[in-house]
């Protein structure tokens, strides 16, 4: 359900778990939304949506800079990563976050 493939490999030094996602078609969006002149806002103008995170990325975030998007205690650290250059494909609209 979540588009996220689970599955143990064998590392030949031993098993290991391997998590992947197609993102392709959510930073396709991404890029779209990003560059369709509307700048990410709702036709009323009240709600703004500045970036759509992949699962595997959330779980990549929480694992490896134990940042939990989910948490609204980090919500400090995913407004930085929204912001650094290297994740610009998950914003849906330019600006800082």
């Amino acid at each position: 359900m979540s588009g996220i493939e689970r599955r143990i490999v064998d590392t030949g030094e031993g098993l290991a778990f391997l998590a992947t996602q197609d993102v392709q078609p959510i930073l396709d969006h991404n890029k779209e939304a990003y560059n369709d002149g509307t700048r990410g806002y709702t036709p009323s103008r009240d709600m703004r949506k500045i970036a759509e995170i992949p699962l595997i990325i959330a779980e990549k975030w929480r694992n490896e800079l134990g940042v939990d998007v989910f948490d609204r205690n980090h919500a400090d650290a995913v407004r930085r990563l929204l912001n650094d250059p290297e994740y610009l494909y998950l914003r849906t609209a330019p600006g800082r976050v």
